[in-house]
């Protein structure tokens, strides 16, 4: 058959894998909850892209997205609250060679996470972090977080949140070395699916803000923007998403944006009423931090062996 052989067609189905071959352990979201659309669409880009699963690491923090590693068979690490930028940078820059995805919550990131949230981006290395957006932290049951609109009661400010909530992208825009943000929602799985694709083939550090439903404690928190089409903006263009026909008749808010224009993507950002969708800001140019301070010289496995013999012997007994 085209002069291929048997054997070989028969390798190449047996090493194709799919959706299944990267789902982890039982998912354990409340029913509804907006991480289980962003966790498929990660498998997905996993399975589309034929991603080994050895390749790929998953680092979250702590909050209901950060058990995102539990559901994903690959590597992962749920690290302490706020610090699963500075684990993702140092499993990038010691293995370039793995895909690192990062998970957070608005809390996890905005709040205890803020100073590496910053310098991260300034870093700008070569990862796609997604920040799962509720307005309010799920896991200790319905605090305030720094994205919460201003009124909002929760446990911690039974009277209302006194202060606006924070723009997470205007932040991020206006922050050195910036080079991929994109804003998403997650009840448009084909949007956030695009989205999230090309974070991942991004050269540099792709963030995306996915503005997430909450059941459980915020369940018509999004509602205007969900029964209202037009309260959303979506920004098109060849260099960035593209509507499928069906969904274009709904969303008919849209505008042609170029991610390159920084000034244009900064006043978007700042929109409330509607509220943009798809890629703001990319850029390629930027430098990365990661390639910057490679090893000039290749660890090599022997190298490693020696390096962990010469640890061993200090506390190694010696008979008599």
């Amino acid at each position: 058959m085209f002069g291929l052989e048997l054997e070989k067609l028969l390798d190449v189905q047996e090493e194709y894998r799919r959706v299944e071959d990267y789902q982890g352990a039982t998912v354990r979201w409340c029913s509804g909850c907006g991480d289980n659309s962003i966790l498929t669409a990660v498998q997905r880009l996993l399975r589309d892209e034929q991603i080994p699963p050895e390749k790929a690491v998953f680092i979250s923090g702590i909050g209901c997205s950060s058990r995102f590693p539990h559901y994903m068979n690959a590597y992962g690490f749920h690290a302490v609250h706020g610090r699963a930028l500075p684990i993702a940078e140092g499993v990038k820059i010691r293995r370039p060679d793995l895909h690192v995805f990062v998970n957070m919550g608005d809390g996890d990131c905005f709040s205890i996470g803020t100073a590496h949230w910053i310098h991260a981006i300034r870093y700008n290395m070569n990862m796609v972090v997604m920040v799962h957006d509720n307005e309010v932290y799920g896991l200790t049951k319905k605090q305030v977080s720094p994205t919460s609109p201003r009124g909002l009661r929760t446990n911690t400010t039974p009277y209302g949140a006194p202060l606006e909530g924070l723009n997470p992208l205007t932040v991020t825009l206006g922050i050195t070395n910036v080079s991929f943000v994109a804003n998403a929602v997650e009840w448009m799985p084909d949007v956030l699916y695009q989205i999230i694709r090309q974070g991942f083939h991004h050269k540099g550090l792709a963030f995306i803000r996915i503005l997430q439903r909450c059941p459980t404690y915020l369940p018509h928190l999004f509602d205007p923007i969900i029964h209202d089409p037009n309260k959303l903006l979506i920004l098109t263009h060849e260099n960035g998403i593209q509507l499928d026909p069906e969904l274009a008749k709904i969303y008919k808010n849209q505008m042609e944006h170029d991610p390159a224009d920084i000034h244009k993507a900064r006043e978007l950002a700042s929109s409330l009423d509607p509220v943009p969708i798809g890629i703001l800001y990319r850029n390629e140019n930027v430098p990365t931090y990661d390639e910057l301070r490679r090893p000039k010289r290749q660890v090599t496995l022997e190298m490693r062996k020696a390096a962990l013999e010469k640890q061993f012997d200090k506390f190694g007994v010696n008979p008599v």
